[in-house]
């Protein structure tokens, strides 16, 4: 098995959530968006939505394409298996009101299948619920920004995907 392309950004999980989507993707999908809530990662082939345990610490959020499917590390905290169809060759990191963190793009459009696998999550859910417990009146909005910077496991998400075909577009 060999990597392709990787790419790596940081989002902050506004609502508790980071979503992965072909640029051509806008429209969002409240089905799929509710079952991440469930299943912490899930999609409707051209969305997927990463859902935290708290809205403001960055996440990090990788990317990575294999000539063949990778499994998900023994270490993982979940795992699940995912599709992604990108009929532009484009994927989009989005924060909802924040906007986009980046954009990856593929080698080439069409139907990636794979894993995404997390860890540090509750870690980083429990120290979010700590940090806040601590918070007062004389708490700056600097402080509360390094306290979240100073997260001292980081909350990841990772996408190992590999081509499987190419988009239902491209079919056409």
């Amino acid at each position: 098995m060999q990597l392709v392309a990787e790419y790596s950004v940081t989002a902050r999980p506004d609502r508790g959530i980071v979503e992965v989507y072909d640029a051509d993707a806008y429209l969002g999908d409240e089905q799929a968006l509710q079952a991440a809530r469930g299943h912490v990662v899930a999609g409707n082939g051209y969305h997927l939505y990463l859902h935290s345990l708290q809205p403001d610490i960055p996440v990090h959020i990788t990317i990575r394409l294999w000539d063949a499917p990778a499994p998900p590390p023994a270490d993982a905290d979940g795992h699940t298996t995912i599709t992604l169809d990108s009929e532009t060759g484009i994927l989009v990191i989005n924060q909802f009101t924040l906007g986009p963190a980046g954009e990856m793009t593929l080698p080439q459009p069409g139907v990636y299948e794979g894993t995404a696998w997390w860890s540090g999550r509750q870690a980083s859910a429990d120290y979010y619920t700590e940090t806040l417990q601590q918070i007062d009146e004389h708490w700056e909005p600097e402080r509360i920004t390094q306290a979240w910077a100073n997260c001292p496991t980081p909350e990841r998400y990772v996408l190992d995907l590999a081509r499987t075909g190419p988009s239902a577009e491209e079919d056409d």
